[in-house]
């Protein structure tokens, strides 16, 4: 699950249903495991009776979102996307800004399914290049990322 940490109330009750409708299929919410859309992702997962994951940029598990049920800190910074999108299976981005851009190429450099919800678009020489799977809703991107 990748998004920002600072995301309108849109991507927040976009990456919650997320998290809900992925732990409801019994898949484990992956995430950056701080606020805002990944917050949002990992408190629909435990309402959804899920597991959630957060792979912390910091040294301090003190500063995971309150709804991980494991917190790695890894003292990487950013770098941390990487660890994020390895230990996923496919990846679903909610918005997002740079870090989030970052995921999703780190995605598809390593073959992973990567579906979005208002998400980037990607271009080559102002030409459309394949690579992420748009989803008109939350429910669509589980579909789209587990089926």
């Amino acid at each position: 699950m990748a998004g920002s940490g600072e995301a309108p109330a849109a991507d927040l009750d976009a990456a919650e249903r997320v998290g809900r409708a992925l732990a409801e299929r019994g898949a484990v919410v992956v995430c950056g495991g701080r606020g805002g859309v990944m917050e949002a992702a990992c408190r629909g997962a435990k309402e959804g009776g899920g597991t959630t994951v957060g792979i912390l940029p910091g040294h301090d598990r003190a500063d995971a979102n309150p709804y991980l049920d494991v917190a790695v800190p890894t003292g990487l910074g950013e770098a941390r996307n990487a660890l994020v999108v390895r230990a996923a299976d496919a990846l679903i981005a909610v918005g997002g800004a740079w870090g989030t851009l970052s995921e999703i190429a780190l995605a598809k450099r390593a073959g992973k399914r990567v579906v979005g919800i208002g998400t980037w678009e990607l271009a080559l020489g102002g030409r459309p290049v394949d690579g992420i799977v748009a989803a008109t809703d939350p429910e669509e991107a589980v579909e789209l990322a587990l089926g």
